[in-house]
């Protein structure tokens, strides 16, 4: 799931924040807000879904259509039904916010982050926004998303700050989109085929027939 609104070619810079909605724009001129107050800005805004960029940039996520909202769940559901039988990680929902080493503050559609990982945490990082890098991210394309800004965002946003394997699922153009560090995406055509997480979720396969129709 894409951002609707936030334009690339202006980025907010030397602390000048924007938010854009449409053709409208808002712009303070003040320092982007640290990370606990960009937690309690999302606290006191809960009917909307707000991420940040590298620049303080804040973006409003659009809702997804009734069949997006389907085809999330079934990617979900079975990366959670994998982990709870391999028992090697955590997985998190679509309203997960992710603090990413380079100060993006993402949600992906899917995530799993490995049992180590999660295990250097303190109890109380994971009751805020943590700054971890899951090593697995899905996002499935809805259809108020550009594909071409889908994949920048994973290869300049996901891939830079470390994961470690992103599937990128097209169920409108039947075409899905694997990312690896260091290679350039692979392209898989057609709802009729499976997607591996080998090696970084091992045995976990995901049948794309399921988003069909």
């Amino acid at each position: 799931m894409e951002a609707a609104v936030l334009s690339k070619k202006t980025p907010a810079r030397n602390g000048n924040i924007q938010l854009r909605i449409g053709e409208w724009e808002i712009q303070h001129l003040r320092p982007a807000m640290t990370d606990g107050e960009f937690e309690e800005f999302c606290q006191k805004n809960p009917e909307l879904r707000i991420e940040q960029d590298k620049h303080g940039n804040i973006i409003i996520m659009s809702p997804v259509s009734y069949d997006s909202g389907n085809h999330e769940s079934e990617v979900s559901a079975d990366l959670v039904f994998w982990n709870r039988k391999h028992k090697l990680g955590k997985t998190f929902s679509p309203s997960t916010m992710f603090i990413l080493p380079d100060g993006e503050k993402r949600m992906p559609d899917a995530a799993w982050v490995p049992m180590e990982k999660h295990l250097k945490l303190a109890p109380w990082e994971r009751k805020k926004f943590a700054h971890v890098v899951p090593d697995f991210i899905v996002e499935v394309r809805s259809p108020s998303d550009n594909i071409k800004d889908l994949k920048e965002k994973i290869s300049t946003i996901w891939m830079v700050n470390g994961v470690r394997l992103a599937w990128l699922i097209d169920p409108i153009d039947e075409i899905s989109f694997i990312f690896r560090p260091g290679h350039e995406p692979e392209e898989v055509k057609g709802l009729d085929k499976t997607l591996s997480g080998e090696p970084v979720l091992p045995g976990f396969v995901f049948d794309l027939s399921i988003l069909k129709d």
